[in-house]
C-alpha cells in the first residue's frame, strides 16, 4: 500500500518541517500544500524532503486539503493520512490510524482527540461539540470528533472522494460524503498537543458559528 501524507499549510514556516520529518517515518511521501503563504514556508517543507504544491493564493483548508489528494491520487497513492502543518498531531498516531484500512474494516479512519487523555481546553470542548451536531444534523452520521483535520482516506474513499467547499467545513463534508458513499468508518483515540501557539491558529467561536451556518445552508441546498 501506498501511503502519502497531505499536510495543508498557511504560514507555519517555524513548524513545518518538524511534522513532514516526523511523518516521512511512517509513509512514502509526503505532500505539503503551501495555501498562499506570506512566509517561508514552501522552502521549509521542501528543506525537510516534501513534495511542495504552492497556491498563489490562501484558497482555505478544504481547498488545499483536496488539492494534495488529488496530486496524491496521481502519485498512484492507495491511502492518504491528512494532518495539520502546527505540529498538534503526533505523526506516530499514523499506524494506528491506518490500521483499519489495511485490515479492509474501514474506508476512512477519524481521530478522536476525546479518547485519549488529552488536556483539551473547555472552549475547544465546546466548539468541537457543537462542530459534532451540526455535522449530525447536516449528514445524519454521528462522528465523535468530526471537526479533526487527523484522518486516513483508504482506497474506495480516495476514488470517490470530492470536496467542493474551501474553508474548514470540509471537515463536515467528509463526513457528508462517507455518510452519500456508504463509508465504512472507523474512530481511532490520537494524542494532541495543544499551546498557545496551535490555540491562537485555530478557528475563533465566532468564525466557527458563521462556519455552522455555512454547513447547514449547503446541506439543505444540495
Amino acid at each position: 500500500m501506498m501511503l502519502v501524507a497531505v499536510i495543508p499549510a498557511y504560514n507555519e514556516a517555524t513548524r513545518v518541517g518538524n511534522v513532514v520529518a516526523a511523518a516521512k517515518r511512517y509513509v512514502d511521501t509526503v505532500i505539503v500544500v503551501d495555501d498562499g503563504s506570506t512566509d517561508t514556508t514552501a522552502e521549509a517543507a521542501r528543506r525537510a524532503g516534501a513534495h511542495v504544491i504552492r497556491h498563489a493564493e490562501n484558497g482555505g483548508a478544504g481547498a488545499a486539503t483536496m488539492t494534495g489528494i488529488e496530486a496524491a491520487r496521481r502519485m498512484g497513492a492507495n491511502a492518504v493520512v491528512t494532518l495539520d502543518a502546527d505540529e498538534q498531531h503526533d505523526p506516530s498516531d499514523i499506524p494506528r490510524l491506518l490500521q483499519p484500512v489495511k485490515d479492509d474494516k474501514a474506508d476512512i479512519v477519524f481521530s478522536n482527540r476525546f479518547a485519549h487523555r488529552n488536556r483539551i481546553p473547555l472552549i475547544r470542548r465546546i466548539f468541537n461539540g457543537v462542530g459534532n451536531i451540526v455535522t449530525l444534523l447536516a449528514t445524519g452520521m454521528w462522528v465523535q470528533d468530526s471537526q479533526s483535520g487527523y484522518k486516513v482516506i483508504g482506497p474506495r474513499a480516495l476514488a470517490q472522494i470530492d470536496l467542493r467547499m474551501r474553508g474548514f467545513e470540509f471537515c463536515t463534508e467528509i463526513v457528508r460524503e462517507a455518510s452519500q458513499h456508504k463509508w465504512r468508518i472507523a474512530q481511532v483515540p490520537t494524542k494532541v498537543i495543544y499551546s498557545e501557539y496551535t490555540l491562537a491558529k485555530g478557528q475563533s467561536f465566532g468564525n466557527g458559528v458563521k462556519t455552522a451556518m455555512k454547513i447547514l445552508l449547503r446541506s439543505f441546498l444540495r
